[in-house]
């Protein structure tokens, strides 16, 4: 049981931080970024060049990866998300934009990546053996600290600096920010900024577990769609609900559904089906209308 609580933790922690990311960007704009996933493999690629290739120390690759996802997202915000939600008269025209970057996104990884899985050498070496009920190794824990690290910054930076003050009534009603004086083109390019940011840290992060490859963009942005359904689309605490509850879904599934096969993710689907069914706006989200 105590290893089930480790894993799910583990994995949470790293989904949660995902979600907080497209949370952001949804809450601010009331767009689905169908590229998060893609952002957060570009981000895990930058880490692996910067590292690998360059030879220089991790927390460079990541910081590397943290600036470039930040620049990439304020550049599509203020050039193609904000001229076509100013013009467009319906919005199925950035949900299709936002796959237009997806695709164009997984072309630029493969030409300047290719697609073959990439890694990092471990940070940290050994395994935290706790009398056998909890088998861990050093790098996750590390992993997992970091990016409850950067949860907990990105709440506080939220709740109490005047960007996140402002992108918080932005969120709550575009129209009165505006009319109380806040610069919402700035702010919404902040907001994307660090949401891309977000996805691109975790992609740094993980390269050093999972490492990295061209086909993951999708099944990332499935999951965190996954989070911010079940936590309540658009709200900062539902995301992180949501991803922490989807990693321990996930871990209890991989233990108790191995004997069955790989049928985790179709139990945790038709969890999620029925569960949509009863709460659609999810467990934190107001009742759409």
């Amino acid at each position: 049981m105590e290893q089930i609580l480790a894993n799910g933790l583990y994995l949470g922690a790293q989904y949660a931080l995902i979600a907080l990311g497209l949370t952001l960007i949804f809450s601010l704009m009331n767009v689905l970024n169908f590229a998060h996933g893609q952002m957060y493999v570009f981000g895990g690629f930058v880490t692996y060049t910067v590292v690998v290739q360059f030879g220089l120390p991790f927390i460079v690759g990541l910081i590397a990866s943290a600036v470039t996802l930040a620049i990439i997202g304020a550049l599509i915000e203020q050039y193609l998300f904000r001229p076509v939600i100013r013009k467009s008269q319906r919005e199925e025209s950035t949900m299709l934009l936002a796959a237009g970057i997806a695709f164009f996104l997984d072309a630029v990884i493969l030409l300047l990546f290719g697609e073959k899985q990439r890694g990092v050498p471990k940070i940290v070496d050994g395994v935290f053996n706790w009398d056998f009920r909890i088998i861990m190794p050093y790098d996750r824990i590390l992993i997992c600290g970091l990016a409850i690290a950067l949860i907990a910054s990105f709440i506080l930076f939220m709740q109490y600096s005047k960007a996140g003050r402002a992108m918080r009534a932005l969120a709550q009603d575009r129209v009165a920010a505006q009319l109380m004086g806040v610069d919402v083109n700035r702010y919404s390019m902040l907001g994307f900024a660090l949401g891309a940011m977000l996805a691109g840290v975790v992609g740094g992060l993980l390269v050093t577990i999972t490492g990295i490859n061209l086909g993951m963009g999708g099944p990332t942005s499935i999951k965190a769609f996954l989070m911010i359904m079940i936590g309540g689309a658009g709200v900062i605490s539902g995301a992180i609900a949501g991803g922490f509850i989807l990693g321990m879904m996930e871990s209890v599934g991989l233990t108790a559904l191995s004997a069955y096969g790989d049928i985790t993710y179709l139990v945790i689907f038709a969890s999620l089906m029925v569960f949509l069914a009863i709460r659609p706006q999810g467990l934190m989200g107001k009742p759409w209308g």
